[in-house]
């Protein structure tokens, strides 16, 4: 595709933005020569610079997969408490939950992986989206990170990775799982909206002649409502075109549609089996089906509707999105090593003789 035909949405940054203002008296004459002048606004290309994941997270790592040529990328923030484990939305990456986790890191540990044929992760299949696939993906990653004696974990998952996530959890596997967040996902409305997907991803700006102009698009096209997460999360979606000469989607998620139904087939009734507390994030009510709206009034999981948000709420509000995780963990008292219910010795402990 050429890729001049899709830069025209946003327009090019000139000089003219940068330039000097020239005194009153200069200036033509005019119905508002009276007005004072405002300060030079910020330029955009400013406004919209990407900044860089240390500003949130501690580290980063790359975890390889044993047996495959699979590698996964991670970042990973605090020392202590449970493990809040992130996974992204379609599209999205692990730099998603950068505020939030510079938020929870204060209380609980936070790693945000990237997953199969998205952000920094490299694998030999990036097309195999299949929920089975991305649940034996995020197993095989905290296997490799905590070897047979994982701390307690919580997942959380947003979109797509809400339905990963909950996988994961009906695997019944991982025996160290603590808690489970689902983030604005819910099996009714997620699989009538799929039949617009094709259109959605068509739609969308294809090609962008920097990384700026991403960024400012995700804002201004209501994809993302803070400017301060697309910042960070924006430029690990992208890659370099050399044949085009301009950043492209890093993730084909048009080529993956033969498993979108997949993912959320049964999810309510997964979610809802789960062994564990579990928390359902919505940016709307007229989100919840029949099956978790009969769920939610028998008391079987908290649900919480986060207003003035779009779908990314960890990304548009993040320090409420940090506080409602939080809350989550401490209501239902999971610690480092699991549920810790007061006047219990910890594993790790002997009672004085």
């Amino acid at each position: 595709m050429d890729s001049s035909s899709n830069l025209n949405p946003l327009r090019e940054d000139t000089s003219e933005e940068d330039h000097v203002v020239e005194p009153i008296d200069e200036a033509p004459a005019s119905v508002f020569a009276a007005r004072p002048l405002r300060p030079p606004s910020t330029s955009s290309s400013e406004k919209y610079s990407p900044v860089e994941w240390t500003s949130y997270f501690d580290k980063e790592d790359d975890v390889s997969i044993t047996g495959s040529d699979d590698v996964f990328h991670v970042y990973m923030a605090g020392t202590e408490g449970p493990v809040v484990f992130c996974l992204h939305g379609g599209g999205y990456s692990g730099l998603s939950f950068s505020i939030v986790a510079s938020k929870i890191k204060e209380k609980a540990r936070v790693v945000a992986m990237d997953l199969r044929g998205h952000g920094k992760s490299v694998s030999e299949n990036e097309l195999d989206l299949s929920l089975e696939t991305m649940s034996n993906d995020v197993l095989a990653v905290i296997k490799e990170l905590y070897g047979d004696s994982p701390p307690a974990i919580v997942l959380v998952g947003h979109s797509m990775g809400g339905s990963v996530a909950v996988q994961v959890a009906a695997n019944k596997t991982l025996r160290s799982l603590a808690g489970l967040v689902v983030v604005d996902v819910v099996e009714g409305t997620a699989i009538a909206s799929l039949i617009h997907m094709q259109k959605i991803l068509s739609n969308r700006m294809q090609h962008f002649p920097s990384i700026q102009k991403a960024i400012e698009y995700s804002v201004r096209g209501g994809s993302l409502r803070n400017i301060d997460s697309a910042r960070v999360s924006i430029p690990t979606t992208l890659k370099y075109d050399d044949s085009k000469q301009c950043y492209v989607y890093r993730t084909r998620l048009e080529e993956t549609e033969q498993y979108w139904k997949g993912w959320y087939d049964g999810l309510s009734e997964k979610f809802l089996s789960s062994p564990v507390p579990k928390l359902l994030l919505l940016a709307g009510t007229d989100r919840l089906d029949r099956t978790l709206t009969i769920g939610q009034m028998q008391g079987k999981f908290q649900m919480i509707v986060v207003k003035h948000t779009g779908h990314a709420i960890q990304e548009d509000v993040p320090e409420e999105f940090a506080n409602l995780v939080l809350n989550f963990v401490s209501r239902n008292r999971i610690g480092p090593n699991g549920v810790e219910i007061p006047g219990m010795w910890k594993p790790s402990q002997q009672p004085k003789t």
